[in-house]
């Protein structure tokens, strides 16, 4: 018989994190070896006991569920993960799946998706919920619909489209670029108007299109 598939629970509402552990216990081929409930913890984790897949909240205190992920598949490429979430939001979506992580799954998904979601993510899949796969492809296929303003990006917007397609807030790019957070914002919001763009997807999207970056980042 194989080795079960070593599982790191994420999230920081200790009920729903107990109900997925009670429900993965049932599962021959599982085994839940770690929790924690917010993202530094969970790169602590996941450093310690080395799981082989990681089921990731995205909303979480002190680091978020994509800085997490993004931390420990610098450390770990090897670890797949799958974002666990109440909603399809954009700002979550797209940096999640760019950050690494191999699977998309609603909170409200049925134990057997779940499980049949994990099986797939442990064996070198992606897997993505219908709704996000949806958005996703929805986003790819429908270029922009309103023409562009002929103002062009200046140098260190170009610098912060590229960063906000890398999936990094405006947090990061404020340390990257070692800038304000306001300064930050307000070139997001430039880049937006001049690009006729309605959220960071769409602007991360607009990066992959025009070759400013690439999905290895």
């Amino acid at each position: 018989m194989s080795e079960p598939i070593r599982l790191l629970v994420v999230d920081d509402h200790g009920i729903v994190r107990k109900g997925i552990c009670a429900l993965l216990a049932q599962v021959a081929d599982m085994q839940v070896i770690g929790e924690a409930s917010d993202g530094e913890a969970a790169v602590a984790q996941a450093d310690a006991l080395k799981p082989d897949v990681v089921l990731m909240d995205l909303v979480m205190p002190k680091m978020d569920g994509v800085e997490a992920i993004r931390q420990i598949l610098a450390r770990q490429p090897e670890t797949r993960i799958i974002a666990l979430t109440s909603f399809v939001a954009d700002d979550k979506v797209f940096p999640a799946i760019k950050a690494g992580a191999r699977g998309y799954l609603l909170k409200d998904s049925e134990p057997e998706e779940l499980i049949a979601t994990i099986r797939r993510v442990h064996a070198g899949e992606a897997s993505l919920h219908p709704s996000i796969a949806m958005k996703v492809l929805d986003e790819l296929s429908h270029p922009q619909k309103r023409p562009l303003t002929p103002e062009p990006l200046t140098e260190r917007e170009v610098q912060v489209l590229r960063l906000v397609a890398q999936g990094l807030d405006n947090h990061k790019i404020a340390e990257q670029l070692n800038i304000g957070e306001a300064t930050v914002r307000t070139h997001v919001g430039n880049i937006m108007n001049k690009l006729q763009l309605a959220n960071r997807v769409q602007a991360a999207l607009y990066a992959l299109r025009q070759g400013l970056t690439t999905l290895d980042g």
